[in-house]
Protein backbone atom coordinates (compact mmCIF):
# COMPACT_ATOMS: atom_id res chain seq x y z
CA UNK A 1 0.00 0.00 0.00
CA UNK A 2 1.37 3.39 -0.93
CA UNK A 3 1.90 5.82 1.90
CA UNK A 4 1.65 9.03 -0.08
CA UNK A 5 -0.66 10.44 -2.70
CA UNK A 6 0.89 10.28 -6.18
CA UNK A 7 -0.59 13.63 -7.13
CA UNK A 8 2.26 16.11 -7.65
CA UNK A 9 2.28 18.93 -5.04
CA UNK A 10 0.96 22.17 -6.41
CA UNK A 11 -1.27 20.51 -9.01
CA UNK A 12 -4.87 21.58 -9.44
CA UNK A 13 -6.08 18.46 -7.59
CA UNK A 14 -3.66 19.08 -4.74
CA UNK A 15 -4.84 22.68 -4.42
CA UNK A 16 -8.39 21.47 -3.82
CA UNK A 17 -7.41 19.34 -0.86
CA UNK A 18 -8.03 20.84 2.60
CA UNK A 19 -5.19 23.09 3.70
CA UNK A 20 -4.56 20.96 6.80
CA UNK A 21 -3.89 17.95 4.56
CA UNK A 22 -1.63 19.88 2.22
CA UNK A 23 0.44 21.15 5.13
CA UNK A 24 1.31 17.75 6.59
CA UNK A 25 5.12 17.65 6.89
CA UNK A 26 7.14 14.87 5.27
CA UNK A 27 10.21 15.14 7.51
CA UNK A 28 10.84 15.68 11.19
CA UNK A 29 12.50 19.03 10.62
CA UNK A 30 9.11 20.43 9.51
CA UNK A 31 7.15 18.94 12.41
CA UNK A 32 6.23 21.65 14.92
CA UNK A 33 5.69 21.04 18.64
CA UNK A 34 5.98 18.02 20.95
CA UNK A 35 9.65 18.69 21.70
CA UNK A 36 9.25 16.81 24.99
CA UNK A 37 9.06 13.52 23.05
CA UNK A 38 10.55 14.39 19.65
CA UNK A 39 13.45 16.66 20.55
CA UNK A 40 17.01 15.51 19.96
CA UNK A 41 17.83 12.59 22.24
CA UNK A 42 14.23 12.08 23.38
CA UNK A 43 13.04 8.44 23.60
CA UNK A 44 10.59 8.41 20.69
CA UNK A 45 12.94 10.32 18.40
CA UNK A 46 15.77 7.89 19.21
CA UNK A 47 13.55 4.86 18.55
CA UNK A 48 12.58 6.19 15.14
CA UNK A 49 16.11 7.19 14.17
CA UNK A 50 17.44 3.75 15.17
CA UNK A 51 14.51 2.02 13.48
CA UNK A 52 13.65 0.26 16.74
CA UNK A 53 10.01 1.20 16.82
CA UNK A 54 7.45 -0.59 18.98
CA UNK A 55 3.68 -0.22 19.16
CA UNK A 56 2.58 2.99 20.80
CA UNK A 57 -0.41 5.09 21.80
CA UNK A 58 -0.47 8.82 21.04
CA UNK A 59 -2.64 10.58 23.59
CA UNK A 60 -3.51 14.24 23.23
CA UNK A 61 -6.14 16.84 22.31
CA UNK A 62 -7.37 17.28 18.73
CA UNK A 63 -5.15 18.92 16.14
CA UNK A 64 -1.77 18.44 17.82
CA UNK A 65 -0.23 16.15 15.21
CA UNK A 66 -1.15 12.57 16.16
CA UNK A 67 -2.02 11.48 12.60
CA UNK A 68 0.83 13.50 11.11
CA UNK A 69 3.32 11.93 13.51
CA UNK A 70 2.06 8.44 12.70
CA UNK A 71 2.50 9.10 8.98
CA UNK A 72 6.00 10.46 9.56
CA UNK A 73 6.95 7.39 11.58
CA UNK A 74 5.78 5.09 8.79
CA UNK A 75 7.64 7.11 6.18
CA UNK A 76 10.91 7.27 8.09
CA UNK A 77 10.83 3.56 8.98
CA UNK A 78 9.89 2.63 5.38
CA UNK A 79 6.75 0.81 6.48
CA UNK A 80 3.37 0.55 4.79
CA UNK A 81 0.91 2.95 6.41
CA UNK A 82 -2.63 1.64 6.89
CA UNK A 83 -5.10 4.12 8.41
CA UNK A 84 -7.92 2.51 10.32
CA UNK A 85 -10.94 4.27 11.81
CA UNK A 86 -12.47 3.02 15.02
CA UNK A 87 -15.69 4.75 14.02
CA UNK A 88 -16.10 2.96 10.68
CA UNK A 89 -14.51 -0.44 11.24
CA UNK A 90 -15.29 -3.65 13.10
CA UNK A 91 -13.69 -7.04 13.78
CA UNK A 92 -14.33 -8.21 10.21
CA UNK A 93 -12.31 -5.30 8.82
CA UNK A 94 -9.61 -5.84 11.45
CA UNK A 95 -9.10 -9.46 10.37
CA UNK A 96 -8.95 -8.48 6.70
CA UNK A 97 -6.28 -5.84 7.35
CA UNK A 98 -4.35 -8.21 9.62
CA UNK A 99 -4.27 -10.87 6.90
CA UNK A 100 -2.76 -8.34 4.48
CA UNK A 101 -0.22 -7.25 7.11
CA UNK A 102 0.82 -10.85 7.76
CA UNK A 103 1.42 -11.42 4.05
CA UNK A 104 3.47 -8.23 3.87
CA UNK A 105 5.61 -9.38 6.81
CA UNK A 106 6.38 -12.64 5.05
CA UNK A 107 7.51 -10.60 2.05
CA UNK A 108 9.81 -8.57 4.29
CA UNK A 109 7.65 -5.44 4.59
CA UNK A 110 6.43 -3.90 7.82
CA UNK A 111 2.99 -2.41 8.36
CA UNK A 112 2.18 0.55 10.57
CA UNK A 113 -1.49 0.25 11.46
CA UNK A 114 -2.76 3.64 12.55
CA UNK A 115 -5.97 3.40 14.54
CA UNK A 116 -7.61 6.78 14.96
CA UNK A 117 -9.85 7.22 18.01
CA UNK A 118 -8.84 3.83 19.37
CA UNK A 119 -10.82 4.54 22.53
CA UNK A 120 -14.00 4.02 20.47
CA UNK A 121 -13.21 0.33 19.98
CA UNK A 122 -14.85 -1.99 22.50
CA UNK A 123 -12.85 -4.58 24.46
CA UNK A 124 -13.39 -7.40 21.95
CA UNK A 125 -12.27 -5.21 19.05
CA UNK A 126 -9.16 -4.07 20.90
CA UNK A 127 -8.35 -7.64 21.92
CA UNK A 128 -8.45 -8.62 18.24
CA UNK A 129 -5.20 -6.66 17.70
CA UNK A 130 -3.24 -8.51 20.39
CA UNK A 131 -1.99 -11.63 18.53
CA UNK A 132 -0.85 -9.55 15.57
CA UNK A 133 0.98 -7.09 17.78
CA UNK A 134 2.64 -9.95 19.68
CA UNK A 135 3.76 -11.74 16.48
CA UNK A 136 5.10 -8.50 15.03
CA UNK A 137 2.75 -8.57 12.02
CA UNK A 138 1.96 -4.91 12.70
CA UNK A 139 3.30 -1.90 14.53
CA UNK A 140 0.18 -0.52 16.11
CA UNK A 141 -0.07 3.24 16.55
CA UNK A 142 -3.27 4.25 18.30
CA UNK A 143 -4.47 7.82 18.62
CA UNK A 144 -6.84 8.96 21.34
CA UNK A 145 -8.09 12.11 23.00
CA UNK A 146 -9.12 10.12 26.08
CA UNK A 147 -6.97 8.82 28.93
CA UNK A 148 -5.63 5.45 27.71
CA UNK A 149 -5.60 4.10 31.26
CA UNK A 150 -9.40 4.15 31.21
CA UNK A 151 -10.14 3.56 27.52
CA UNK A 152 -7.55 1.05 26.26
CA UNK A 153 -7.55 -2.55 27.52
CA UNK A 154 -4.70 -3.38 29.87
CA UNK A 155 -3.33 -6.20 27.69
CA UNK A 156 -2.89 -3.78 24.79
CA UNK A 157 -1.50 -1.06 27.04
CA UNK A 158 1.17 -3.44 28.34
CA UNK A 159 2.38 -3.96 24.77
CA UNK A 160 2.39 -0.32 23.72
CA UNK A 161 4.23 2.74 24.99
CA UNK A 162 1.99 5.72 25.73
CA UNK A 163 3.17 9.18 24.66
CA UNK A 164 1.23 12.25 25.80
CA UNK A 165 1.07 15.06 23.25
CA UNK A 166 0.45 18.66 24.30
CA UNK A 167 -1.73 21.37 22.81
CA UNK A 168 0.34 23.66 20.60
CA UNK A 169 1.16 27.09 21.97
CA UNK A 170 0.55 30.37 20.15
CA UNK A 171 4.08 30.63 18.77
CA UNK A 172 3.97 27.10 17.34
CA UNK A 173 0.66 27.67 15.60
CA UNK A 174 1.83 31.02 14.23
CA UNK A 175 4.85 29.21 12.74
CA UNK A 176 2.52 26.75 10.99
CA UNK A 177 0.28 29.54 9.71
CA UNK A 178 3.24 31.47 8.32
CA UNK A 179 4.21 28.40 6.29
CA UNK A 180 0.63 28.02 5.10
CA UNK A 181 0.57 31.63 3.89
CA UNK A 182 3.35 30.75 1.44
CA UNK A 183 1.29 27.85 0.08
CA UNK A 184 -1.76 30.11 -0.28
CA UNK A 185 0.25 32.95 -1.79
CA UNK A 186 -0.96 35.39 0.85
CA UNK A 187 0.52 37.87 3.29
CA UNK A 188 -0.81 38.67 6.75
CA UNK A 189 0.31 40.78 9.72
CA UNK A 190 1.56 38.72 12.65
CA UNK A 191 -1.23 40.00 14.93
CA UNK A 192 -3.82 38.47 12.59
CA UNK A 193 -2.08 35.10 12.80
CA UNK A 194 -1.86 35.40 16.58
CA UNK A 195 -5.59 36.01 16.71
CA UNK A 196 -6.26 32.85 14.71
CA UNK A 197 -3.84 30.95 16.93
CA UNK A 198 -5.54 32.19 20.09
CA UNK A 199 -8.99 31.31 18.78
CA UNK A 200 -7.91 27.80 17.71
CA UNK A 201 -6.94 26.98 21.31
CA UNK A 202 -3.92 24.82 20.52
CA UNK A 203 -5.57 22.94 17.61
CA UNK A 204 -3.49 23.24 14.42
CA UNK A 205 -6.23 21.77 12.23
CA UNK A 206 -8.70 24.35 13.46
CA UNK A 207 -6.14 27.09 12.80
CA UNK A 208 -5.56 25.88 9.23
CA UNK A 209 -9.32 25.74 8.61
CA UNK A 210 -9.78 29.31 9.85
CA UNK A 211 -6.89 30.52 7.70
CA UNK A 212 -8.30 28.80 4.65
CA UNK A 213 -11.73 30.32 5.19
CA UNK A 214 -10.25 33.76 5.69
CA UNK A 215 -8.16 33.44 2.54
CA UNK A 216 -11.37 33.32 0.49
CA UNK A 217 -12.22 36.88 1.53
CA UNK A 218 -8.70 38.32 1.49
CA UNK A 219 -8.17 41.46 -0.57
CA UNK A 220 -5.19 41.96 -2.89
CA UNK A 221 -3.38 38.98 -1.41
CA UNK A 222 -3.43 40.37 2.12
CA UNK A 223 -5.21 38.72 5.02
CA UNK A 224 -6.22 41.72 7.13
CA UNK A 225 -8.18 42.09 10.34
CA UNK A 226 -11.47 42.46 8.45
CA UNK A 227 -10.99 39.06 6.78
CA UNK A 228 -10.22 37.39 10.11
CA UNK A 229 -13.21 39.05 11.80
CA UNK A 230 -15.52 37.86 9.04
CA UNK A 231 -14.46 34.28 9.68
CA UNK A 232 -14.49 34.44 13.47
CA UNK A 233 -17.82 36.23 13.39
CA UNK A 234 -16.73 38.79 15.96
CA UNK A 235 -14.50 41.77 16.44
CA UNK A 236 -10.82 40.99 16.90
CA UNK A 237 -9.64 42.04 20.33
CA UNK A 238 -6.19 43.44 20.95
CA UNK A 239 -4.50 40.58 22.69
CA UNK A 240 -1.18 38.80 22.79
CA UNK A 241 -1.06 35.74 25.00
CA UNK A 242 2.60 36.31 25.74
CA UNK A 243 2.75 40.10 25.61
CA UNK A 244 1.88 43.09 27.78
CA UNK A 245 -1.87 43.08 27.11
CA UNK A 246 -2.08 39.51 28.39
CA UNK A 247 -0.55 40.54 31.71
CA UNK A 248 -2.59 43.75 31.85
CA UNK A 249 -5.84 41.82 31.57
CA UNK A 250 -5.00 39.09 34.08
CA UNK A 251 -3.86 41.83 36.47
CA UNK A 252 -7.19 43.62 36.01
CA UNK A 253 -9.09 40.39 36.70
CA UNK A 254 -7.05 39.58 39.80
CA UNK A 255 -7.32 43.05 41.29
CA UNK A 256 -11.06 43.25 40.57
CA UNK A 257 -11.59 39.97 42.44
CA UNK A 258 -9.39 41.18 45.29
CA UNK A 259 -11.43 44.41 45.43
CA UNK A 260 -14.70 42.42 45.58
CA UNK A 261 -15.93 44.09 42.36
CA UNK A 262 -17.89 41.22 40.84
CA UNK A 263 -19.03 43.13 37.78
CA UNK A 264 -15.55 44.32 36.85
CA UNK A 265 -14.13 40.84 37.44
CA UNK A 266 -16.73 39.34 35.13
CA UNK A 267 -15.97 41.95 32.45
CA UNK A 268 -12.23 41.26 32.46
CA UNK A 269 -12.89 37.51 32.43
CA UNK A 270 -15.14 37.93 29.40
CA UNK A 271 -12.46 39.98 27.64
CA UNK A 272 -9.95 37.18 28.07
CA UNK A 273 -12.41 34.47 27.05
CA UNK A 274 -13.39 36.33 23.90
CA UNK A 275 -9.72 36.85 23.02
CA UNK A 276 -9.17 33.09 23.14
CA UNK A 277 -7.19 32.82 26.37
CA UNK A 278 -6.23 29.33 27.52
CA UNK A 279 -9.05 28.27 29.84
CA UNK A 280 -6.82 26.19 32.08
CA UNK A 281 -4.51 29.17 32.52
CA UNK A 282 -7.49 31.18 33.78
CA UNK A 283 -8.50 28.33 36.08
CA UNK A 284 -4.98 28.25 37.56
CA UNK A 285 -4.96 31.99 38.15
CA UNK A 286 -8.38 31.93 39.78
CA UNK A 287 -7.20 29.10 42.02
CA UNK A 288 -4.27 31.25 43.05
CA UNK A 289 -6.67 34.09 43.92
CA UNK A 290 -8.62 31.73 46.15
CA UNK A 291 -5.43 30.92 48.04
CA UNK A 292 -3.77 34.33 48.09
CA UNK A 293 -6.69 36.72 48.62
CA UNK A 294 -9.37 34.68 50.39
CA UNK A 295 -7.57 31.92 52.19
CA UNK A 296 -9.14 30.84 55.45
CA UNK A 297 -11.67 33.67 55.43
CA UNK A 298 -13.63 31.19 53.26
CA UNK A 299 -11.89 27.79 53.11
CA UNK A 300 -14.44 26.62 50.53
CA UNK A 301 -13.08 29.10 47.99
CA UNK A 302 -10.18 26.79 47.17
CA UNK A 303 -12.52 23.81 46.95
CA UNK A 304 -14.71 25.73 44.51
CA UNK A 305 -11.68 26.80 42.47
CA UNK A 306 -10.44 23.21 42.18
CA UNK A 307 -13.95 22.08 41.19
CA UNK A 308 -14.06 24.81 38.54
CA UNK A 309 -10.71 23.70 37.13
CA UNK A 310 -11.98 20.13 36.88
CA UNK A 311 -15.18 21.31 35.18
CA UNK A 312 -13.22 23.37 32.65
CA UNK A 313 -10.92 20.44 31.89
CA UNK A 314 -13.83 18.01 31.54
CA UNK A 315 -16.28 20.21 29.60
CA UNK A 316 -13.95 22.26 27.43
CA UNK A 317 -15.21 25.21 25.37
CA UNK A 318 -17.81 26.71 25.57
CA UNK A 319 -19.51 24.87 28.45
CA UNK A 320 -16.51 25.19 30.75
CA UNK A 321 -16.56 28.97 30.42
CA UNK A 322 -19.60 29.10 32.68
CA UNK A 323 -17.61 27.34 35.40
CA UNK A 324 -14.97 30.08 35.12
CA UNK A 325 -17.66 32.73 35.43
CA UNK A 326 -19.14 31.01 38.46
CA UNK A 327 -15.86 30.76 40.36
CA UNK A 328 -14.97 34.35 39.42
CA UNK A 329 -18.20 35.60 40.98
CA UNK A 330 -17.75 33.36 44.04
CA UNK A 331 -14.26 34.67 44.68
CA UNK A 332 -15.29 38.29 44.11
CA UNK A 333 -18.04 38.21 46.74
CA UNK A 334 -16.16 36.01 49.23
CA UNK A 335 -14.67 37.58 52.38
CA UNK A 336 -11.04 38.49 51.82
CA UNK A 337 -7.92 37.63 53.80
CA UNK A 338 -4.27 37.38 52.87
CA UNK A 339 -3.30 36.40 56.42
CA UNK A 340 -2.21 32.87 55.44
CA UNK A 341 -0.25 34.30 52.50
CA UNK A 342 1.50 36.81 54.77
CA UNK A 343 2.12 34.13 57.41
CA UNK A 344 4.01 31.91 54.97
CA UNK A 345 6.05 34.89 53.74
CA UNK A 346 6.92 35.78 57.31
CA UNK A 347 7.98 32.20 58.07
CA UNK A 348 10.13 32.09 54.93
CA UNK A 349 11.75 35.40 55.83
CA UNK A 350 12.59 34.05 59.27
CA UNK A 351 14.06 30.89 57.74
CA UNK A 352 16.16 32.98 55.35
CA UNK A 353 17.48 35.25 58.13
CA UNK A 354 18.28 32.61 60.75
CA UNK A 355 20.57 29.62 60.82
CA UNK A 356 19.21 26.16 60.09
CA UNK A 357 18.19 25.66 63.68
CA UNK A 358 18.17 22.10 65.06
CA UNK A 359 14.86 20.34 65.66
CA UNK A 360 14.12 20.38 69.42
CA UNK A 361 14.86 17.04 71.06
CA UNK A 362 11.27 16.58 72.22
CA UNK A 363 10.10 16.56 68.56
CA UNK A 364 12.56 13.95 67.36
CA UNK A 365 11.69 10.30 66.96
CA UNK A 366 13.84 7.76 68.80
CA UNK A 367 13.69 4.50 66.82
CA UNK A 368 16.86 3.09 68.45
CA UNK A 369 17.97 2.64 72.04
CA UNK A 370 21.10 4.85 71.69
CA UNK A 371 18.94 7.67 70.33
CA UNK A 372 16.69 7.43 73.37
CA UNK A 373 19.76 7.56 75.60
CA UNK A 374 20.93 10.69 73.75
CA UNK A 375 17.66 12.42 74.63
CA UNK A 376 15.70 12.00 71.41
CA UNK A 377 12.00 12.31 72.19
CA UNK A 378 12.60 13.24 75.81
CA UNK A 379 9.81 15.35 77.35
CA UNK A 380 7.56 14.76 74.36
CA UNK A 381 3.91 15.49 75.23
CA UNK A 382 1.36 13.42 73.30
CA UNK A 383 -1.47 15.87 72.66
CA UNK A 384 -4.26 13.30 72.85
CA UNK A 385 -3.49 12.57 76.48
CA UNK A 386 -4.27 16.19 77.42
CA UNK A 387 -7.59 17.91 77.92
CA UNK A 388 -8.91 19.19 74.55
CA UNK A 389 -5.70 17.73 73.03
CA UNK A 390 -3.83 20.88 74.07
CA UNK A 391 -0.37 20.48 75.59
CA UNK A 392 2.23 23.09 76.55
CA UNK A 393 5.17 21.59 74.66
CA UNK A 394 7.29 24.08 72.68
CA UNK A 395 7.51 23.12 68.99
CA UNK A 396 9.74 25.97 67.76
CA UNK A 397 13.51 26.16 68.26
CA UNK A 398 14.52 27.90 71.51
CA UNK A 399 15.47 31.25 69.97
CA UNK A 400 12.09 31.47 68.14
CA UNK A 401 9.93 30.74 71.18
CA UNK A 402 6.71 32.73 71.14
CA UNK A 403 6.99 33.76 67.48
CA UNK A 404 3.55 34.16 65.84
CA UNK A 405 3.55 34.09 62.04
CA UNK A 406 -0.19 33.73 61.43
CA UNK A 407 -2.39 36.68 62.41
CA UNK A 408 -5.93 35.93 61.19
CA UNK A 409 -8.33 38.71 60.29
CA UNK A 410 -11.79 39.22 61.73
CA UNK A 411 -13.45 38.55 58.35
CA UNK A 412 -15.51 35.52 57.36
CA UNK A 413 -14.54 32.14 58.82
CA UNK A 414 -11.25 33.67 59.99
CA UNK A 415 -13.15 35.48 62.71
CA UNK A 416 -13.88 32.11 64.32
CA UNK A 417 -10.35 30.92 63.58
CA UNK A 418 -8.98 34.03 65.28
CA UNK A 419 -10.97 33.32 68.42
CA UNK A 420 -9.96 29.66 68.46
CA UNK A 421 -6.29 30.46 67.80
CA UNK A 422 -6.25 33.01 70.64
CA UNK A 423 -7.65 30.38 72.99
CA UNK A 424 -5.09 27.78 71.84
CA UNK A 425 -2.15 30.15 72.19
CA UNK A 426 -3.26 31.21 75.67
CA UNK A 427 -3.69 27.64 76.92
CA UNK A 428 -0.45 26.38 75.35
CA UNK A 429 1.65 28.96 77.14
CA UNK A 430 3.60 27.29 79.93
CA UNK A 431 2.60 28.35 83.41
CA UNK A 432 4.66 30.73 85.57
Amino acid sequence: MSLFDTTPPGSETDAKRPLAERMRPEKFEDFVGQEHILGAGKPLRVQIERDELQSLILWGPPGVGKTTLARLIARLTKADFVPFSAVLSGIKEIKSVMADAERSRRLGRRTVLFVDEIHRFNRAQQDAFLPYVERGDIILIGATTENPSFEVVSALLSRAKVYALRALDTEEIVTLLQRALTVLGLAAPRESLEQIAAFSNGDARAAYNLLELASAVAHDGVLDAAAIESVLGRKMLLYDKSGEEHFNLISALHKSVRSSDADAALYWLARMLEAGEDRLYLARRLMRMAIEDIGLADPRALEQAVAAQQAVHFLGIPEGDQALAQITLYLAVAPKSDAAYRALNAARETVAKTAALPVPMQLRNAPTKPMKEWGYGAEYQHAHTFEDALNTMECLPDNLRGTEFYQPTERGVEQRISQRLAEIRARRKPGP
